[in-house]
């Protein structure tokens, strides 16, 4: 994938006066990490932000070029005011290009189960997304996981079964149901049966805060 850079610019404006910034036009954003002693208070273009952002997953890298200095970040958190449909502030967590570090990888199912048309089952996910570790650059973007295989009801993929690469280490647990196919009714009984209840995803995206809320 291409590299993403978004311009900032290193911000002192803090609290409530930070909405005159986003009258101009400007994002308040953060950038922190352990490699960092504070963490950054910083402005983004809003519209530059907004494209460059727009459909990036959580673990994507994206690149803040701060005064010719590069940071190398992941996506931890963004506001948005879903009334006026704009983001308000995002919080960026740096990262070593060396060191590994954990992150939470959408899952995409594809193909189409035979157990649909055969059986009439239907298809549960009971995970959205798996925990991974890898090298911030080597972190998959999205897991793709295929459904074809799916021919009979009952029929499951474990996250064992999902195909990650060399580079990429999963944490979840390995035994947790991924998808499996049930008939109507069952799946409640399946989903506590086999214990297949997924952990809270991250949290990326947060509706309006009020202005004195709203991080730096």
């Amino acid at each position: 994938m291409e590299k993403i850079v978004i311009k900032a610019e290193k911000r002192t404006i803090r609290g409530k006066q930070v909405g005159q910034l986003r009258r101009q036009g400007k994002l308040p954003a953060v950038i922190y990490g352990r490699h960092i002693e504070e963490s950054l208070s910083v402005t983004l273009d809003l519209r530059e932000a907004t494209r460059a952002l727009h459909g990036l997953s959580s673990s994507t890298i994206v690149t803040l070029d701060l005064d010719g200095k590069e940071y190398p970040t992941l996506v931890r958190e963004k506001q948005r005011d879903y009334i006026m449909n704009v983001l308000r502030h995002v919080d960026f967590q740096a990262v070593s290009l060396t060191e590994k570090i954990s992150a939470r990888v959408e899952l995409v199912f594809d193909g189409v189960a035979p157990a649909v048309k055969d059986y009439n089952g239907l298809v549960v996910d009971n995970m959205s997304e798996i925990e991974v570790e890898a090298l911030p650059q080597d972190l998959p973007e999205r897991i793709h996981v295929d459904i074809s295989g799916l021919k009979k009801i009952g029929d499951a993929i474990h996250v064992k079964e999902i195909k990650v690469g060399d580079k990429v280490q999963v944490l979840s647990n390995l035994d947790e149901i991924v998808v499996v196919i049930t008939t109507s009714g069952e799946e409640e009984v399946a989903a506590v049966e086999e214990g297949a209840v997924s952990a809270e995803p991250e949290v990326i995206e947060k509706g309006k805060k009020e202005e004195e809320e709203i991080g730096d």
